[in-house]
């Protein structure tokens, strides 16, 4: 089940642990009318204009739910493996992103970090096909297993900083 087709508008309602001001100053990417939609278990994206500022919109119980997401300065000094798609042979770098908690702990300051794909290729890398592990090897069955944990695993952030878990 991929996420349904979002708008500018859609995607900046859908943003939780924002304020007013933040969600109005978010730039999104000018193709977002272009997205495969249906290629995509979460929708990701950086903003063009804060270089550390990023975003993501799942579906929770239907309703898109989106975050608001800073890249931490620092870059991991070893090959980091992203917490959603689990992939170990990523195609690109895998960064420290935090977000604000919802509510009176984001308030306060509080955040959650995860580990991600630096531009949020999970959908990409989540459908490429595995390599065959042992003779009779599903691959197609290994691929669809991989894109249902990306989805299980991005939802699961999303609602842990949506509860305040």
């Amino acid at each position: 089940m991929s996420v349904h087709a979002l708008t500018d508008a859609q995607i900046r309602a859908s943003l939780i642990n924002v304020t007013q001001s933040e969600r109005r100053n978010v730039t999104l990417p000018a193709d977002v009318a272009n997205t495969d939609w249906d290629r995509l278990e979460f929708y990701g994206g950086r903003d063009r204009k804060l270089a550390l500022v990023g975003y993501v919109v799942a579906e929770l119980d239907g309703v898109p739910t989106g975050l608001l997401l800073r890249q931490a300065e620092s870059r991991p000094t070893s090959r980091a493996q992203c917490s959603w798609c689990a992939d170990v042979h990523l195609p690109n770098d895998v960064l420290l992103f935090t977000a604000k908690r919802v509510g009176d702990a984001g308030r306060r300051g509080d955040t959650v970090g995860t580990l991600a794909c630096d531009r949020f290729q999970c959908n990409e890398n989540a459908r490429r096909r595995p390599p065959a592990a042992y003779v009779g090897f599903d691959v197609e069955a290994a691929r669809r297993a991989r894109i249902a944990a990306l989805r299980e695993n991005v939802e699961s952030f999303v609602r842990g900083v949506r509860n305040g878990l």
